[in-house]
């Protein structure tokens, strides 16, 4: 890397680092860009040569501290033997809420903003991280999941993983964060028993023997 490009990244990353710490102290609505520049050290003009508003810079952070999680939760679940997609599934959401539950700034900073869009980047590969393993590459990372178990055949599998996050979004949220309308060690079985019904609900009879 020459030295404007270093200069480059050096700037970018003192934006996201700025930003994220602005977004998790005091919210994203009271973050300025002026706030951002400022504590990063850099002129607006800068900021706008990477994002167009403070709103595109906060789907970054989300996407990437999203992926992240589901980059620890994978290395975790390689070490653990489950066989079955859906005690996949289970293992995968149980560790990212629970990483979530001890970090309540990072809960409310993603929970609230996990749109679709942004899930769907989560899971893709950061074109910066070489390292990252290919299996989370991309959504085939789930694709793999489902396709490791033999008994199981999906129907609309990105409609399935959007009702999951969904719900386990909204539902740490709330129990987590507002205690509403229990806590979340009382709301885990039945959210749980819900993820397994909407796998249960995609799945395909297995086909007939001839």
């Amino acid at each position: 890397m020459g030295k404007v490009e270093e200069n480059k990244q050096l700037k970018l990353d003192a934006l996201f680092s700025s930003a994220y710490d602005l977004f998790l102290s005091q919210g994203i609505v009271k973050t300025s860009i002026h706030d951002i520049v400022q504590k990063a050290g850099v002129a607006k003009g800068t900021f706008y040569l990477y994002f167009k508003d403070k709103y595109e810079i906060r789907d970054r952070l989300i996407a990437e501290t999203a992926r992240k999680l589901f980059l620890a939760a994978h290395e975790e679940l390689q070490k653990a033997d489950i066989p079955s997609f859906e005690d996949k599934m289970i293992f995968i959401v149980d560790y990212v809420i629970g990483k979530l539950e001890k970090n309540k700034p990072i809960l409310r900073f993603i929970s609230k903003n996990l749109s679709w869009g942004v899930f769907k980047q989560a899971v893709t590969k950061s074109e910066d991280d070489a390292d990252l393993n290919a299996e989370l590459s991309s959504m085939d990372y789930f694709q793999q999941l489902i396709q490791a178990d033999p008994a199981l055949r999906l129907r609309a599998p990105e409609t399935m993983l959007f009702l999951i996050a969904e719900l386990a979004s909204s539902a740490c949220y709330s129990t987590i964060l507002e205690n509403e309308p229990v806590s979340f060690e009382e709301l885990k079985p039945d959210l749980y028993n819900a993820i397994r019904a909407i796998i249960r609900a995609h799945a395909l009879p297995a086909p007939r023997l001839p």
